[in-house]
């Protein structure tokens, strides 16, 4: 399917509006995010706006839903050169809503280990079933494609492969020693399964060193059954504590945990503040909180839509608890503006 005609999956289901063209203070995702511009009121609301209409499905499509369909050279030098390394990348088979002002920009998020999960969890679009041959050299062809892009930061993800003896911990950690190998300035961010919580593939991941360790607990521990069918609330706590350690360990303590949520699945608002001091608890440095969307009607339903001031109210909450940094906004997905996250590379617009 063309990357230049929009999915028809969000639109028809009224979840989410593609448009051809700017309009009226929505040219992109991070526009819609922060009118008004990341230096206004946390970039969310200017002070003093009234409040969106919180529609709901079935009701009117919220105005700050709203994408464009990626176009530009740089937008085509990115597809062109994914095409020419025959590599999956998390913003197409996830479905991302920022796929067109990501790629327009020169990045993207790599998805290695190829495009089938073994894992069937209630809101995800990538493919699930029992995986191909696993693709030994993809870990040159990731680095490659990082210096054809010349990309200053990475991300790289994989499908969850419970059918590998190390789940996929190996190829996650040769892709990092292949990326700094041929881009040595290039900061990495690797966004891993839980590796069914093993001590010695975590510790795999870890020693080779990402910049950023992200693994991502989705939603509220009530809702993980439904949500993520096999995996748990403290198991993927627990990959990021192993890491930390084994990052302590080995003396790399600059290495940062990430994880996101996504909201609209069901959850209360006392329980996300509770999620997110748990994962303040366990030392998890960056939080990224995002806007569900239901892939298909085969998905889990979307329950509620959150409006940008819910949004800014989370990420302040989240500072204040004492995360370094909180990205938070209805189309904010995991990989989105990661390089900010980097240390070192903070910005005002990284809200």
């Amino acid at each position: 399917m063309s990357l230049e005609t929009p999915r028809s999956d969000f639109s028809s289901l009224g979840e989410l509006n593609v448009v051809s063209n700017p309009v009226s203070g929505h040219a992109s995702p991070s526009e819609v995010m922060y009118p008004g511009g990341p230096q206004t009121d946390g970039g969310l609301l200017a002070p003093g706006d009234p409040i969106p209409e919180n529609a709901g499905p079935g009701g009117r499509r919220p105005e700050w839903l709203k994408v464009r369909i990626g176009a530009g050279s740089t937008y085509a030098n990115t597809k062109h050169v994914l095409r020419d390394e025959a590599l999956n990348t998390v913003c197409e088979e996830a479905r991302c809503p920022n796929i067109g002002e990501c790629w327009a920009l020169g990045t993207a998020t790599f998805m290695i280990l190829g495009s089938v999960c073994t894992r069937n969890c209630g809101f995800c679009a990538i493919d699930t079933g029992r995986p191909p041959i696993t693709d030994w050299d993809e870990p040159r062809r990731v680095a490659e494609a990082v210096s054809l892009m010349r990309l200053q930061h990475v991300v790289v993800t994989m499908v969850a492969r419970d059918d590998l003896p190390d789940g996929g911990a190996g190829m996650v950690a040769e892709t990092i020693r292949q990326i700094r190998l041929a881009n040595p300035g290039t900061s990495i961010e690797v966004l891993i399964s839980d590796l069914n919580g093993r001590p010695d593939d975590i510790r795999t991941v870890v020693e080779a060193q990402p910049d950023i360790l992200n693994h991502n607990v989705e939603t509220v521990p009530r809702l993980q059954r439904a949500v993520r069918r096999r995996a748990r609330w403290d198991r993927s706590v627990s990959v990021l504590t192993q890491g930390r350690a084994v990052a302590t360990e080995i003396g790399f303590d600059e290495m940062v945990t990430k994880t996101g949520i996504m909201l609209g699945l069901g959850e209360d608002w006392d329980e996300i503040v509770e999620a997110m001091r748990l994962l303040r608890e366990a030392e998890v440095e960056v939080l990224t909180i995002g806007q569900y969307l239901r892939p298909s009607r085969q998905h889990l339903p979307l329950v509620k839509y959150y409006t940008p001031a819910e949004f800014m109210a989370l990420r302040r909450i989240g500072l204040e608890m004492g995360f370094k940094h909180v990205q938070a906004g209805p189309l904010v997905r995991s990989s989105y503006h990661a390089a900010e996250q980097v240390p070192g590379r903070e910005t005002a617009a990284a809200v």
